[in-house]
Parts: C-alpha cells; sequence; structure tokens
C-alpha cells in the first residue's frame, strides 16, 4: 500500500499563487523511482481532470493544457515528496485536488494524467481562487 498525505491548499486571489504537497510513505522504498506521481482535480458535475504528472525514475513531465505555462511540478527524492506551483492562478482553477501515483509499467505516465487512471490517491485538498 502506498499512502499519499496532501497539505499547502487553502484561497488565493486570482494571480496568485499556491503550493501543494505530496508525502508519499508506505511501500515505496524499493520502488521509488518506478512510479508516476500527479495531480488531478475535480468540481462537482464535471469530469476528473489531469494537472501534472511526473515520472520519478527519468524525471519527465506532462501538464494539462489548461495550466500548461502557469502551474509546476517538481519532486524531492530524498523526502519522497511531490510538489505542485500553481502561479497565475485563476477563478477556473478552483477544484479539491488530489495527488496521485501509480507503478503500473505497462500503463505511460502521459497516459495516466491524460485518463486520471491511477492505482493510488491522497485524500484530496480543497483550492478556491477568487476573483
Amino acid at each position: 500500500q502506498v499512502h499519499l498525505v496532501e497539505s499547502g491548499g487553502g484561497s488565493v486571489q486570482a494571480g496568485g499563487s499556491l503550493r501543494l504537497s505530496c508525502a508519499a510513505n508506505g511501500d515505496v522504498e524499493d520502488v521509488y523511482h518506478d512510479f508516476c506521481f500527479g495531480w488531478f482535480r475535480h468540481v462537482p458535475g464535471k469530469d476528473r481532470e489531469g494537472v501534472a504528472a511526473i515520472y520519478v525514475g527519468g524525471g519527465v513531465i506532462y501538464y494539462g493544457d489548461s495550466v500548461q505555462g502557469r502551474f509546476t511540478i517538481s519532486q524531492d527524492k530524498t523526502k519522497k515528496t511531490v510538489y505542485l506551483e500553481m502561479n497565475s492562478t485563476k477563478p477556473e482553477d478552483t477544484a479539491m485536488y488530489y495527488c496521485a501515483a501509480d507503478s503500473r509499467w505497462d500503463v505511460s505516465c502521459r497516459s495516466k494524467l491524460r485518463d486520471v487512471n491511477f492505482t493510488y490517491r491522497g485524500q484530496g485538498i480543497p483550492v478556491t481562487v477568487s476573483s
């Protein structure tokens, strides 16, 4: 089992910045480099949307179209923590944000983000962007 704990959400005015963190623990010690970590968001009544993902082993990064150029995903391997830096925020970024992780080798990290197809996810953290 892998446990993901998010932190850092909250409220911000449009144009401002927020930083989300996701700490991974559990069965990740020996296989951490095999994982794809991602962030997705959900607004009730809408489909889940993949925001960003990073493949730990190669450091390859993917972004959803709506956040490209504004959000940045990064990682600290020593802390087994993934971050989402949200800049130039917009009211439409308001959502519940979830950290997610997956180590299946037969599904690409890009596909996992596009399809929001991860094995593990955190409890979610709310982000509100006011206009």
